[in-house]
């Protein structure tokens, strides 16, 4: 890593972020993933039972990219060279115990604003009632500055109470002439606090689907997230 780097790195993590009291995560390996339905409507969704982790963000953010690294399935999610391309709910059970869903992407510029409402409110019905979500993994491309669709999705979250934690995504990728990727994490979580108001930056792993980067990270957080989950229904 070089100094710049370092300084970036330093940078990212430098902002108050809201602290989770997680377990020891256990069974953190991806054993099996299989697709289970595509759904174009809540009540088409399989029956609540496991907890479910939902990927979401911009378009062409790389979504089944990062579903695939996660995995270790190559074609479990199809990724395509055009954006837009999911259009229902997609579930995956990972493990036969908990489920990864592949949800359609937002701030899509071909789609008509019919079309584009009608998928934003899909999505948002889905994160409002959905018993079992256990957390919203907010994906935000790190290899360009701060996007507005993708602030005003996580004011969205916040606002509607839904939990979410952002994973930035093309780690690896620098625009021609721009910033590097934690430059553009740290900015993203200083729009955050200073342009969205948001009193703590929800938690973050930086990933990158070509080369791996964040996978055990993220693997291990969602872990303990289904440790709190399981913990959380037994006092219920």
């Amino acid at each position: 890593m070089t100094s710049a780097d370092a300084r970036d790195a330093g940078d990212a993590e430098a902002f108050p972020t809201v602290q989770l009291d997680l377990p020891v995560p256990t069974n953190v390996r991806v054993r099996t993933a299989e697709f289970v339905k595509s759904s174009v409507e809540i009540s088409q969704c399989p029956k609540e039972g496991p907890p479910e982790f939902a990927v979401i963000g911009r378009s062409n953010v790389g979504k089944s990219s990062l579903i695939n690294m996660l995995t270790g399935r190559k074609a479990l999610a199809q990724v395509s060279k055009e954006p837009g391309k999911t259009q229902c709910i997609n579930h995956f059970i990972i493990n036969d115990s908990w489920y990864l869903v592949d949800m359609p992407g937002y701030g899509y510029a071909k789609r008509s604003k019919d079309q584009r409402r009608e998928f934003d409110a899909f999505t948002k019905a889905y994160f409002k009632q959905r018993g079992t979500l256990a957390m919203v993994l907010l994906l935000v491309d790190g290899s360009i500055p701060p996007q507005p669709a993708d602030l005003d999705y996580a004011a969205w979250l916040a606002s509607a109470g839904v939990p979410f934690s952002i994973v930035f995504t093309k780690a690896d990728k620098k625009k021609k002439g721009g910033p590097r990727a934690l430059s553009n994490v740290a900015a993203f979580k200083r729009a955050l606090l200073e342009a969205r108001g948001f009193p703590l930056v929800p938690p973050s792993v930086v990933t990158s689907a070509a080369t791996g980067d964040g996978k055990s990270e993220l693997l291990a957080f969602v872990a303990s997230l289904r440790g709190m989950w399981e913990a959380a229904k037994k006092r219920r």
